[in-house]
């Protein structure tokens, strides 16, 4: 898949389980049944395995199983948005600390936000922040805030929040922080805070690179299946968007992501190989391959970066 025999990928967006709660209000029968529907006939798409049994292999701990996956398809490196809490992702990713690096995530609305952001990254070791736009109740840029993207900014941390279609079917389409363009005051406010958004911004891509035009500390994720282009009113498709933002961006603002969540899928090696043959197709030099599948994610996690294809230096 690569030519360099020295590089391997970093993965910059998987999760631990982890509890999100889309709504404080109970869904209907009817959306439940809905959302069950579509999630099965995605499974049959993509030839995803059924609910795991349990059994020997799914009672072993979480963290050996993805280290196996990680060997299985030679990736480096995994990073963790989401667990239970942070001192169960900071526990979790100790035991492999060359293969895993992990992201804070909990309510950036606290009263101790920043306090506890602080926390998990002085004390447990943690390297950036996960937030969900539509499950944040007020602006990005309300003053309550300001000691979080402070202390982020003094860091250069990269803080990574989902923004767009969220959730199955059945989920969240609405809501006053759906839309990157939430965050572009605080984008344009602390230029020194990485701002990564995943999956080409789930229907929001048009704002998304609007956003990047006006910012260039904002970095796209190509995470998931992005099957969300099936929605769009024209055609979409992953080499439209692999070409779009790499023209407009360049390499060095793209962030290779599966959003790996668990078992028995695994690690979705699928997306890894469609967004790699795409890049090819669209003949990427060798070296933006490298920035996009590894080292770009290495630059803003502070982690070593591989010798690149071509270079005589590490």
């Amino acid at each position: 898949m690569f030519s360099n025999p020295d590089f391997r990928v970093f993965d910059i967006h998987a999760h631990l389980p982890y509890k999100l709660l889309l709504s404080s209000y109970k869904n209907h029968e009817l959306v439940t049944r809905y959302g069950k529907e579509r999630s099965e006939r995605m499974r049959l798409t993509w030839d995803f395995p059924a609910v795991e049994e349990q059994g020997e292999e799914a009672a072993r701990p979480l963290i050996e199983r993805w280290v196996d996956e990680l060997d299985k398809y030679n990736i480096a490196g995994l990073n963790f948005l989401t667990a239970l809490d942070n001192d169960n992702l900071a526990e979790q990713i100790s035991i492999y600390p060359d293969r895993f690096t992990g992201f804070a995530y909990h309510s950036i609305e606290n009263e101790d936000a920043s306090t506890e952001l602080r926390r998990a990254v002085d004390e447990l070791g943690l390297r950036g922040y996960k937030l969900f736009g539509p499950l944040t109740q007020i602006p990005f840029d309300s003053p309550s805030l300001d000691p979080v993207w402070t202390f982020l900014a003094e860091r250069r941390l990269p803080v990574l929040i989902h923004f767009g279609m969220l959730g199955h079917a059945g989920g969240i389409v609405h809501h006053p922080n759906i839309n990157p363009l939430a965050i572009f005051n605080t984008a344009r406010a602390y230029p020194d805070i990485p701002f990564i958004i995943p999956h080409f911004g789930a229907g929001y891509f048009q704002e998304l690179l609007h956003l990047s035009w006006s910012c260039p500390n904002v970095y796209i994720d190509t995470s998931g299946s992005n099957q969300w282009v099936r929605w769009m009113p024209y055609e979409l498709n992953l080499e439209t968007l692999f070409r779009k933002t790499y023209e407009l961006l360049g390499p060095e603002r793209i962030i290779f992501g599966t959003d790996a969540s668990g078992f028995p899928r695994g690690y979705p090696y699928r997306y890894l190989q469609d967004q790699v043959r795409v890049c090819r197709e669209l003949r990427f030099p060798e070296a933006d391959i490298e920035l996009i599948f590894g080292n770009n994610a290495r630059h803003l996690l502070k982690l070593p970066v591989d010798k690149a294809v071509g270079s005589t230096n590490a």
